[in-house]
């Protein structure tokens, strides 16, 4: 939207933009808000920038908020819940299944894939643990195949 509908930037500017927020701390988008309405009104961008930009989200989140503390224990807003509830499997199953598309002619990554669904689906490990044994892992034996050569 900067770039090609706004024209508020080159492509170059936003991506060296990009990469600057990306090396910082924090939400990328967020920064990147920061920087733009810095560069565009100063002080006062900066600070208004990410404020519109999480304004509306937040006030969306403490309505429902507000609902559910009000509403959710009535049998209709359960049943609502339950349909989001597949409804958002249903969007990560997708998203999954287009990553693993991905990746189909490449079965070096499958046995990976296996072991972290079964580490956390299975065997309920947590987050962390798997994300540093996969990397481990995967680390070890890239430098073994790489080793080989």
């Amino acid at each position: 939207m900067l770039v090609e509908e706004r024209r508020w930037m080159t492509a170059e500017e936003f991506n060296a933009q990009l990469g600057l927020c990306q090396f910082l701390p924090g939400p990328n988008v967020v920064n990147l808000a920061v920087v733009v309405g810095k560069r565009y009104c100063g002080l006062a961008g900066a600070i208004i920038a990410p404020v519109g930009l999480l304004a509306g989200p937040f006030a969306i989140v403490l309505l429902l908020a507000l609902l559910y503390d009000r509403y959710g224990s009535l049998p209709l807003a359960q049943s609502m819940l339950r349909g989001i509830a597949a409804v958002g499997c249903g969007l990560l199953f997708a998203m999954a299944w287009r990553m693993g598309s991905a990746i189909k002619d490449k079965p070096f990554f499958l046995p990976f894939t296996a072991l972290t669904v079964a580490a956390i689906a299975g065997l309920r490990w947590p987050m962390p643990i798997v994300m540093v044994a996969g990397l481990v892992l995967s680390g070890g034996v890239a430098y073994w195949k790489l080793g080989r050569k």
